[in-house]
């Protein structure tokens, strides 16, 4: 009886050792101790972003351009600087349609930020300044948006939409139409900016992912003046309308 008593209690002893949790692991990161064996979960961190959305040859009967349109941000999820940049190299080799952006973006949904910052024109044409306020993301089904107010330094006003749409044809062949539209208040001459719409810019384009960051692509892009801004572009030696075949490669990184 005894020797049956002490081996239930050895029994006993061992398996309440056995069904001891063993003691929380120390784990350091960024300097900082964690205790347990979960690591916390870096749900904020800082990313950047680079996407060169057109890098094309233009090419028509007048000749040939280069025309270029990219964008790059570094921020978290919520808070972002973000620069934009677009221009065209003509036939003749001057850098013309030069606008860049920076900007403070900020999240307010999953799908819309809006942005803030400055617009400066800078190009083979006199220079002018804007402050400038929008929104860019995603509209219902899919549609990449933007539009843009600006206040130009000499008390004028603009605004420009963007939009465009990925359609899937396959897993890697993707058929892209887009359109950017600029408005202004009051003409300028210099810069064949004509008040009401005055220009557009649209096209569309098949692009093949070889890798998801190099798709190189064909297509068919349109430039027009309209109203005002058509007189004016042809006092300076530009095309109203002109359609042109497009090749050219889309990345980012």
């Amino acid at each position: 009886m005894r020797l049956h008593y002490a081996t239930i209690l050895l029994a006993t002893a061992s398996a309440a050792h056995a069904q001891t949790p063993p003691a929380p692991a120390t784990v350091s990161l960024g300097g900082l101790q964690y205790y347990g064996t979960a690591l916390p979960v870096m749900d904020d961190p800082f990313l950047t972003h680079v996407l060169i959305e057109q890098a094309e040859a233009r090419i028509g009967g007048s000749g040939a351009q280069f025309r270029y349109d990219g964008q790059a941000w570094a921020g978290t999820d919520t808070n972002k600087l973000w620069i934009k940049s677009e221009g065209l190299i003509g036939q003749n080799g001057g850098f013309g349609d030069g606008q860049h952006e920076i900007l403070y973006d900020r999240a307010v949904s999953t799908f819309i930020d809006v942005q803030g910052g400055i617009r400066v024109d800078l190009d083979n044409g006199p220079t002018r300044t804007w402050a400038a306020f929008g929104v860019q993301g995603l509209s219902v089904y899919f549609f990449d948006v933007e539009a843009t107010g600006y206040v130009s330094d000499r008390g004028r006003f603009a605004a420009r939409l963007k939009g465009s749409y990925d359609l899937l044809l396959t897993n890697r062949l993707i058929l892209q139409p887009e359109i950017e539209a600029n408005f202004y208040t009051k003409a300028d001459l210099q810069r064949a900016a004509g008040s009401g719409l005055s220009d557009v810019d649209a096209g569309i384009r098949l692009r093949y992912e070889i890798t998801r960051k190099i798709a190189p692509y064909v297509g068919l892009s349109y430039a027009g003046y309209f109203g005002q801004a058509q007189h004016l572009a042809r006092n300076l030696g530009d095309r109203v309308q002109d359609v042109r075949f497009t090749i050219g490669v889309r990345s980012w990184f």
